[in-house]
């Protein structure tokens, strides 16, 4: 996969890739975009390319289209089939979790652009990302207990993290589904626009991200996601192989140049 991606090892996604960006399309339609196994391998694919050559991942799902009336969807969770069919074994595997950290993980942010369902997995999957834009018919939460099971996939300690104890229980033990706008509200998204505007909007956000210094990107976020006990040492040492960087003295001259020729 040196060479980039090529759309024809994909069966459940869509991908494209730019120079500094791979956009990667969930494509289920006739389930709602349900993962299954064959998308999680798939995703794995994507994962182990990112990692060889970073780049700034867009998740994105079905696109809303007013002509035909199409609506946008994210995903609608796991395949309820083949999760039907999973036993003991299988939850210990960790087959969506598994993927999920894979993708939290990488070295660029993530941004997962969400309209209509993003329940179950597809939440989960969402909570995973550095970033997520929304729109205001997303509809977004964990009905997994309604279904027997729990939310195994991360939302039991991300959501905790990103919106805080009530709410995330709110989703976790009663079924809350969010619809775009509380989403907005409890910070789960830090944006709503209009559906057929969502991956303008996705894309703008990884254009303000790809005019920083890709190093320095890359270094903050994997500081950021370290444990509080490895700060500030951490801090200082990723600090101090930036200081060295060639990027920090041609930005810092450039900067200097500017702020000269006011």
């Amino acid at each position: 996969m040196g060479t980039g991606v090529q759309q024809a090892d994909f069966q459940t996604l869509l991908v494209t890739e730019g120079e500094d960006r791979l956009n990667v399309q969930l494509n289920r339609p006739a389930v709602r975009n349900a993962i299954d196994q064959l998308m999680v391998d798939e995703l794995h694919t994507v994962c182990s390319y990112l990692e060889a050559s970073p780049k700034i991942l867009i998740l994105s799902g079905i696109p809303a289209d007013p002509e035909t009336g199409t609506k946008g969807i994210f995903a609608s969770g796991a395949d309820i089939a083949q999760l039907r069919e999973r036993r003991r074994d299988d939850a210990l595997a960790g087959i969506n979790s598994g993927i999920f950290d894979r993708l939290a993980k990488l070295p660029m942010p993530v941004i997962a652009a969400l309209d209509g369902f993003a329940l179950g997995g597809g939440a989960e999957l969402a909570y995973a990302a550095d970033f997520r834009i929304g729109t205001p018919e997303l509809r977004m939460g964990n009905p997994e207990t309604g279904l027997g099971i729990m939310a195994a996939a991360g939302a039991t300690w991300r959501l905790k993290e990103l919106v805080g104890e009530p709410v995330a229980k709110e989703i976790l033990l009663a079924g809350k589904v969010l619809k775009g706008e509380e989403a907005l509200r409890v910070g789960l998204v830090t944006e709503l626009v209009d559906g057929t505007k969502l991956l303008a909007a996705a894309s703008a956000l990884a254009d303000r991200i790809g005019a920083q210094d890709a190093l320095a990107v890359r270094i903050t976020k994997s500081v950021f996601h370290a444990p509080r006990e490895a700060h500030p040492v951490i801090d200082t040492l990723a600090q101090g192989m930036l200081f060295e960087s060639q990027a920090k003295f041609d930005r810092m001259q450039a900067f200097l140049d500017r702020k000269k020729s006011k």
